[in-house]
């Protein structure tokens, strides 16, 4: 809508609709007017002109390019009074691209104690985001200061090196003095990081009485903490001074990806799974030492159907291998073998429990491995599933069955991309007619301890020169050749493929 625009009556007011020859007080417009746009019918003409502008307007305005969301790690929780104790802080990953891995591996290593050691695991939900992380420290001993939090986080595709991609962050955390008030706390968090938000949770509108009379109203935007402490007494006797604080702070660590330089694989048959499969001189049984070179290889109950687990367990009878009975005692995440600071160690994740040597360790409390221990699957049924740790490299770890299922199988657990190295392979510890095998260039490999010749192993390859095992030897691609089953890391990366194929869909 334009005013009147009569060249007569300069003084007139009056609002004239687009299109229209006279205002209300009959003034006649000139002939100049913009043809007016078309808008949809049945509607009034002041609504017609609305819509019309609008359309016009969204038709001319150019598209705005996305924001660039860089990939940061949201720390949370963090209650900087709780020195000497015991404290959880929550960790977010934020803007990570989608091209990285479904989960994330992540890296602590700092001088405060870390409750669940130093590995731990981001994981993306069906909507994209990611799971939180609680990482669980205590300061008790320690002497007041600032400690880093040296943070790695490694997205690693299935069989995929090249795609590797690598992030690193240092956040610090205050350990402050015992008789540090908060305003002095949260000036040094504040001297350190920028983007510092100081948060608390629960809390309202709080009105306080001032001594010198009026009001002061306190308006707090939080969730799920409270105001920690507010000293309104008269300024004069604190020298001036008035402490606010709040009992958890929150900040933003931004990631810096660094290029980690990765060799093509030369592996001749890349895999993280696979078996090798040794038949008796009749060839009326197989025995099959099944080997996993994973970051974190879950053990759990056999599923021909889309298992949870790497590393599937049956339990074996007088009559073999029973699928059903005992074997439903086993969890299908029972527990996880994984490299920690000192060594492999195994974890509890289990419904039914676990006993080491015989001492249930607890649930999700990490046990450091060592050679001879054995493992019994479910706490309350013996003889489920027995297995004895025969043989502990720094680079892998080697389980044999202990009940009827030790002339079956046994089973390898490799760190990947770890040689043994060839200056200690002689001394290390072995079990009986066990070759030296370990995982680099993204497949397995045999290793000679006295002559010091590598050797891949791949479908159809010379297996002969193997010291300690027989010449009726196979190698196979799939941890269970006899059965076919896909084991987690095959359905993981199924899914991968599926959401990807999803996602070029959806943008064709």
């Amino acid at each position: 809508m334009n005013r009147c625009r009569n060249p007569e009556h300069p003084h007139c007011t009056v609002w004239v609709m687009p299109g229209e020859q006279l205002c209300a007080h009959g003034h006649a417009q000139p002939e100049s007017d913009p043809a007016p746009v078309a808008a949809p019918a049945g509607l009034p003409p002041s609504f017609e002109a609305i819509s019309a502008l609008r359309a016009q307007r969204t038709a001319q305005a150019p598209n705005p390019a996305p924001a660039l969301q860089r990939p940061q790690l949201h720390i949370s929780g963090f209650d900087p009074r709780a020195a000497g104790g015991r404290q959880a802080i929550k960790l977010e990953l934020r803007g990570m691209p989608m091209d990285c891995a479904a989960e994330v591996r992540m890296l602590a290593r700092s001088g405060l104690r870390l409750r669940d050691g130093d590995s731990y695991a981001f994981q993306r939900t069906s909507r994209g985001d990611w799971r939180p992380v609680f990482l669980e420290f205590s300061s008790r001993g320690l002497e007041h200061g600032q400690y880093r939090i040296d943070i790695e986080l490694h997205s690693r595709h299935p069989q995929q090196t090249t795609a590797s991609r690598t992030w690193t962050c240092s956040p610090v955390i205050l350990v402050p003095r015992l008789d540090a008030s908060l305003g002095e706390i949260h000036q040094a968090f504040l001297a350190t990081y920028k983007n510092v938000r100081v948060t608390a949770d629960d809390a309202g509108i709080a009105r306080v009485q001032a001594p010198g009379g009026g009001r002061v109203d306190i308006d707090v935007t939080a969730r799920n903490a409270s105001i920690a402490q507010l000293d309104l007494r008269d300024p004069n006797e604190r020298g001036g001074k008035l402490d606010l604080g709040y009992s958890t702070i929150a900040w933003d660590e931004d990631l810096i990806e660094i290029d980690v330089p990765v060799a093509p694989s030369i592996h001749p048959c890349p895999a993280t799974t696979a078996c090798l499969v040794h038949a008796e001189p009749d060839s009326a049984s197989q025995r099959h030492l099944r080997l996993f070179a994973l970051d974190e290889c879950v053990l759990g109950r056999f599923e021909d159907i889309e298992p949870e687990a790497d590393l599937l367990l049956t339990h074996y009878g007088e009559h073999g291998e029973e699928r059903g009975g005992l074997t439903r005692r086993l969890s299908g995440r029972h527990a996880i073998i994984r490299p920690g600071r000192h060594g492999f160690e195994i974890e509890d994740v289990s419904r039914y429990g676990l006993l080491l040597d015989g001492v249930w360790p607890g649930k999700h409390t990490p046990v450091p491995l060592r050679l001879g221990m054995r493992i019994a699957l479910t706490a309350s049924i013996r003889g489920v599933v027995e297995l004895e740790v025969s043989a502990l490299w720094p680079h892998g770890v080697v389980l044999h069955r202990l009940d009827a299922g030790a002339r079956a199988e046994a089973f390898c657990i490799l760190a990947p991309e770890t040689h043994p190295g060839h200056a200690d392979c002689a001394t290390q510890p072995r079990a009986a007619g066990l070759p030296l095998l370990f995982h680099r260039d993204g497949g397995f490999l045999h290793l000679d301890p006295v002559t010091g010749v590598e050797t891949p192993l791949a479908p159809g390859a010379s297996l002969e020169r193997l010291r300690g095992m027989e010449r009726q030897l196979r190698f196979a691609l799939e941890p269970y050749p006899e059965t076919r089953v896909e084991t987690r890391a095959h359905t993981l990366r199924a899914g991968e493929r599926r959401r990807a194929q999803a996602a070029a869909w959806l943008n064709a």
